[in-house]
């Protein structure tokens, strides 16, 4: 349960990259990312996974300014 929304931000990139490929693909075959549905999909796949990897990031630095305010503004009233 403690990765269940990575994996659900994955299979929902996944599945976009799929629908990409399906709508919008490329008609000719000559595209290298949408011509085939599996490169779609995993390409889909990895920046889903691209968006959980930052999201993690963000919310570490956010937390590390805000700790660092408090800390500035405790000296100050001292």
């Amino acid at each position: 349960m403690k990765h269940f929304k990575k994996i659900a931000v994955v299979v929902i990139g996944a599945a976009l990259g799929f629908a990409y490929y399906r709508f919008v693909g490329c008609q000719s075959g000559v595209c290298p990312l949408t011509s085939n549905p599996w490169i779609s999909t995993g390409y889909g796949a990895l920046i889903g996974f691209v968006f959980t990897i930052n999201g993690k990031q963000k919310e570490q630095t956010l937390n590390g300014k805000q700790g660092e305010q408090k800390n500035d503004q405790e000296k100050e009233s001292n």
